[in-house]
Protein backbone atom coordinates (compact mmCIF):
# COMPACT_ATOMS: atom_id res chain seq x y z
CA UNK A 1 0.00 0.00 0.00
CA UNK A 2 1.56 3.30 -0.85
CA UNK A 3 1.50 5.91 1.34
CA UNK A 4 0.55 10.17 1.48
CA UNK A 5 3.34 11.87 1.34
CA UNK A 6 3.36 14.79 3.98
CA UNK A 7 2.92 17.14 1.51
CA UNK A 8 0.16 15.75 -0.56
CA UNK A 9 -1.97 15.13 3.01
CA UNK A 10 -0.86 19.41 3.55
CA UNK A 11 -2.36 20.39 0.46
CA UNK A 12 -5.71 17.31 0.36
CA UNK A 13 -6.47 19.38 4.23
CA UNK A 14 -5.54 22.91 3.84
CA UNK A 15 -7.64 22.97 0.78
CA UNK A 16 -10.94 21.35 2.83
CA UNK A 17 -10.03 23.84 5.26
CA UNK A 18 -10.09 26.54 3.02
CA UNK A 19 -13.17 25.88 1.16
CA UNK A 20 -15.13 25.85 4.10
CA UNK A 21 -14.06 29.12 4.63
CA UNK A 22 -14.28 30.41 1.64
CA UNK A 23 -17.79 28.89 1.61
CA UNK A 24 -18.84 29.92 4.93
CA UNK A 25 -17.84 33.45 4.41
CA UNK A 26 -19.87 33.55 1.29
CA UNK A 27 -23.00 32.06 2.85
CA UNK A 28 -22.76 34.91 5.69
CA UNK A 29 -21.97 37.32 3.49
CA UNK A 30 -24.72 36.79 0.82
CA UNK A 31 -28.00 33.96 1.78
CA UNK A 32 -30.20 34.98 3.68
CA UNK A 33 -30.86 31.93 5.83
CA UNK A 34 -27.24 32.01 6.96
CA UNK A 35 -27.58 35.76 7.92
CA UNK A 36 -30.72 34.92 9.84
CA UNK A 37 -29.55 31.91 11.60
CA UNK A 38 -26.13 33.96 12.72
CA UNK A 39 -28.57 35.94 14.85
CA UNK A 40 -30.45 33.55 15.52
CA UNK A 41 -27.20 32.43 17.45
CA UNK A 42 -27.57 35.28 19.58
CA UNK A 43 -24.49 36.97 17.76
CA UNK A 44 -24.36 40.86 16.64
CA UNK A 45 -24.68 41.72 12.97
CA UNK A 46 -21.34 43.55 12.91
CA UNK A 47 -19.65 40.43 14.20
CA UNK A 48 -20.58 38.71 10.92
CA UNK A 49 -19.13 41.26 8.96
CA UNK A 50 -15.62 40.63 10.69
CA UNK A 51 -16.33 37.18 10.39
CA UNK A 52 -16.30 37.16 6.43
CA UNK A 53 -13.48 39.58 6.25
CA UNK A 54 -11.04 37.20 8.80
CA UNK A 55 -11.87 34.16 7.00
CA UNK A 56 -11.27 35.22 3.73
CA UNK A 57 -7.82 36.80 5.42
CA UNK A 58 -7.05 33.70 6.77
CA UNK A 59 -7.90 31.56 3.74
CA UNK A 60 -5.44 33.16 1.78
CA UNK A 61 -2.80 33.44 4.60
CA UNK A 62 -3.06 29.42 4.61
CA UNK A 63 -3.32 29.00 0.80
CA UNK A 64 0.00 31.25 -0.07
CA UNK A 65 3.47 29.97 -0.13
CA UNK A 66 4.88 33.17 0.60
CA UNK A 67 2.81 34.31 3.73
CA UNK A 68 5.77 33.73 6.74
CA UNK A 69 5.31 30.68 9.08
CA UNK A 70 4.27 33.11 12.12
CA UNK A 71 1.55 34.57 10.31
CA UNK A 72 -0.17 31.24 9.09
CA UNK A 73 0.18 30.21 13.22
CA UNK A 74 -2.20 32.70 13.78
CA UNK A 75 -4.09 32.13 11.10
CA UNK A 76 -4.71 28.23 11.89
CA UNK A 77 -4.98 29.69 15.69
CA UNK A 78 -7.47 31.90 14.47
CA UNK A 79 -9.78 29.32 12.43
CA UNK A 80 -9.31 26.69 15.52
CA UNK A 81 -10.95 29.38 17.64
CA UNK A 82 -13.98 30.15 15.64
CA UNK A 83 -14.41 26.55 14.75
CA UNK A 84 -14.62 25.95 18.73
CA UNK A 85 -16.88 28.47 19.01
CA UNK A 86 -19.02 27.35 16.36
CA UNK A 87 -19.13 24.36 17.54
CA UNK A 88 -20.40 25.34 21.32
CA UNK A 89 -23.33 27.69 20.02
CA UNK A 90 -24.20 25.15 17.73
CA UNK A 91 -24.52 22.60 20.68
CA UNK A 92 -26.50 25.45 23.10
CA UNK A 93 -28.94 26.26 20.23
CA UNK A 94 -29.48 22.70 19.58
CA UNK A 95 -29.12 22.65 16.58
CA UNK A 96 -28.36 19.86 13.99
CA UNK A 97 -25.81 17.63 15.16
CA UNK A 98 -24.78 17.45 11.84
CA UNK A 99 -23.45 21.02 11.64
CA UNK A 100 -21.34 19.80 15.05
CA UNK A 101 -19.98 17.21 13.05
CA UNK A 102 -18.92 19.13 10.01
CA UNK A 103 -17.31 21.60 12.08
CA UNK A 104 -15.45 18.32 13.52
CA UNK A 105 -14.28 17.19 10.63
CA UNK A 106 -13.15 20.30 9.88
CA UNK A 107 -11.47 20.64 12.80
CA UNK A 108 -9.26 17.44 12.42
CA UNK A 109 -8.51 18.75 8.70
CA UNK A 110 -7.01 21.69 10.43
CA UNK A 111 -5.35 19.89 12.99
CA UNK A 112 -3.42 17.30 9.90
CA UNK A 113 -3.11 20.80 7.78
CA UNK A 114 -0.78 22.70 10.71
CA UNK A 115 0.78 19.16 11.55
CA UNK A 116 1.94 18.23 7.65
CA UNK A 117 2.81 21.86 7.43
CA UNK A 118 5.75 21.71 10.23
CA UNK A 119 6.86 18.29 8.60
Amino acid sequence: MKYFSSELMYWISTMIVVIFLLISAYSYAFQKAAIEGFIDLGFPNFFRIQLIVLKIIAALCLILPFVPMLIKEWAYAGIGIFLLTAIVAHLVHKDSILITMINLVIVGALIISNYCLKL
